[in-house]
């Protein structure tokens, strides 16, 4: 489903370059929970936000559903970014002036939906999440659990094919994170293909496969 193949990255500025990933070749398949690991700077980020499409490789080539996306314009490829995934990271996030209903349906504004079928997808997802008590609460009414809860209905909502999360559990205690990991296996098991990066090996392990970055590079 998705598929890297030779793909680089370097930063650039008036006085520093920096090489951040070197020839990365993979796939992953549809319906798969990947990890992926490494100490911090080895490039788990950047590899995360090429696959989100929100930046691009300086050389190779990314693939989405067996199309090259590299002639696509900035506007194609935040169309196919909306539709196709969704997004988790270790900061929620959150709007603390919107309520928790009006945070999830958010990423529905981008696509026209109407009022009424935005609200109702964004209850949908909230009860997916264990959230249905808690529409019209304000993210600080939560625990840090409960609006990570509340981030992962907002990456949902549009039904992405793909999440992608980045440390989602980082900033919880150990039974909250565990919660987190429970929801997100739950919707891979429903379909949803999974790229999570992390630094915790006992939750890395819980995924199908296990893919190790360090220096920029994929390594066994």
């Amino acid at each position: 489903m998705i598929r890297l193949d030779k793909v680089s990255k370097t930063y650039r500025t008036d006085k520093v370059e920096t090489l951040a990933l070197k020839d990365i070749d993979l796939h992953v398949r549809q319906g798969e929970f990947v990890a992926m690991m490494g100490p911090s700077g080895c490039g788990k980020s950047t590899l995360l936000n090429l696959i989100g499409l929100l930046d691009r490789p300086g050389q190779g080539t990314i693939e989405i559903g067996g199309t090259p996306l590299k002639r696509y314009a900035d506007r194609q490829l935040a169309r196919l970014r909306n539709r196709t995934f969704g997004f988790i990271f270790q900061r929620f996030h959150l709007i603390p002036d919107l309520r928790v209903i009006d945070n999830v349906e958010l990423p529905l504004l981008y696509r026209s939906v109407k009022g009424a079928e935005r609200r109702g997808l964004a209850q949908a997802a909230l009860e997916k999440v264990g959230l249905g008590a808690r529409l019209d609460h304000y993210p600080n009414q939560l625990s840090g659990g409960q609006q990570q809860r509340v981030a992962i209905a907002r990456a949902i909502v549009g039904q992405p094919q793909v999440l992608l999360a980045d440390e989602p559990t980082g900033n919880l205690d150990s039974r909250m994170g565990a919660e987190v990991m429970d929801i997100l296996l739950k919707l891979n098991e429903e379909g949803t293909t999974v790229v999570m990066v992390t630094h915790d090996e006992q939750e890395a392990r819980r995924a199908d496969r296990i893919v190790r970055v360090f220096d920029g590079q994929l390594v066994a």
